[in-house]
């Protein structure tokens, strides 16, 4: 008894120190400075450089076609399954590790296939910008098309999320698509405003300034691609963000907690497209 005791106060204890990490700090604590800014822009150049090259023909298309064959053939088990296969990555710069000054990049991928699903369906619910916040509710609470000229999308996104502390976060965004050939298509999105929201729903509700908050969500890029093949399509999803850090000597206790919400908003995001195709893909109007 007295171990299962020790395990569950020292789960409590980490929530506890998770939620000190996302309580309003002292004046600056979470303020988004230019270095940290700086360096995430650093990752993310480097990162579309080594993505760049995969979407050249003859070169395969998915990230779980270019993993080793045991763990390739894995993971289209699962995949076939229904489950989000996802990986945590990381961009070098030489071989070494980008540094982000008072901040933590968050760098994740992952995949889901969806059975019975054409490219041209696919492709008509991701851009149903205005119906984001039923397909992909509760984490996307609002959700609106801003302007749309041709293959560009400027749009707007309200997230929540509710993990020891809620959090709500007004979002927009542009995202650009190319539809490569009949079968392939991938896109790329990045954040160009986040603020979170105080008193989110209230009659007094405020926006922070962007960067002077408690850094939840400062950046957030992701490169998506999409393959029609084995009778559905496939979605990947490559996810880059950037949040605040953790104070200096709770890393071993807090970091897995940190790193859990990104990790898991990307599930959500995939399995939540899975769904809304799955459940009635008849209806999806590809005209839409």
């Amino acid at each position: 008894m007295t171990g299962g005791s020790d395990m569950i106060s020292r789960r409590v204890l980490a929530l506890i120190l998770a939620g000190s990490l996302l309580v309003p700090a002292p004046a600056g604590a979470s303020e988004l400075k230019r270095e940290t800014i700086a360096a995430f822009d650093r990752y993310v150049r480097l990162t579309e450089a080594q993505i760049d090259p995969e979407l050249d023909k003859g070169t395969p298309f998915l990230w779980v076609d270019r993993l080793p064959e045991a763990r390739r053939e894995s993971a289209y088990a699962q995949l076939r399954e229904g489950h989000v296969v996802i990986e945590r990555m990381e961009t070098l710069d030489d071989g070494k590790h980008i540094y982000s000054p008072d901040g933590l990049i968050h760098h994740w991928i992952g995949t889901v296939f969806i059975p019975g699903a054409t490219l041209a369906q696919t492709l008509a619910l991701v851009e149903d910008y205005d119906r984001h916040q039923q397909y992909y509710h509760p984490d996307v609470m609002r959700s609106k098309l801003l302007a749309h000229t041709g293959n560009d999308y400027r749009i707007y996104l309200r997230f929540y999320k509710k993990k020891v502390l809620t959090s709500v976060l007004d979002t927009e965004h542009e995202v650009h698509y190319t539809v490569s050939d009949a079968t392939h298509a991938w896109s790329r999105s990045r954040s160009t405003r986040i603020n979170e929201v105080e008193d989110a729903g209230e009659a007094d509700e405020r926006l922070k300034p962007e960067g002077h908050d408690r850094g939840f969500l400062w950046r957030i890029y992701t490169y998506w691609r999409f393959e029609q093949k084995d009778g559905g399509t496939y979605v990947e999803c490559q996810s880059v963000s950037l949040t605040r850090n953790i104070p200096a000597g709770l890393g071993w206790l807090i970091g897995p907690y940190v790193e859990s919400v990104p990790r898991e908003s990307l599930t959500f995001t995939l399995g939540a497209t899975r769904a809304a195709l799955v459940h009635k893909p008849g209806e999806r109007n590809t005209s839409d």
